[in-house]
């Protein structure tokens, strides 16, 4: 996945709430932030199998600070869609 990349969390404690990706750690985790002040989701890392990706995407660069990530979600218009939680079923 390429920093930027908007995808919500499929598990763990900040399940069904979205995130932005901001670097790869390696093959099977990448480095992700909410930011914390717009949605509670931490900046750290999270494996690629726990996130589902959407279609939207943001500019940012790789590693780019918390400011900078809120900045551009603003400039592109999806601060209130990152607020929202989406809700999961469990399965049988």
């Amino acid at each position: 996945m390429r920093p930027g990349r908007i995808c919500v969390i499929a598990r763990g404690r900040d399940k069904g709430k979205k995130c932005i990706v901001v670097g790869s750690v390696d093959d099977t985790s990448v480095l992700v932030t909410g930011p914390k002040e717009l949605n509670g989701v931490k900046r750290g890392r999270k494996n690629i199998l726990h996130l589902m990706p959407l279609a939207e995407n943001v500019r940012i660069r790789v590693n780019s600070k918390d400011e900078t990530v809120l900045a551009a979600l603003e400039k592109s218009g999806l601060k209130e869609f990152m607020r929202e939680i989406m809700r999961f079923e469990d399965a049988g």
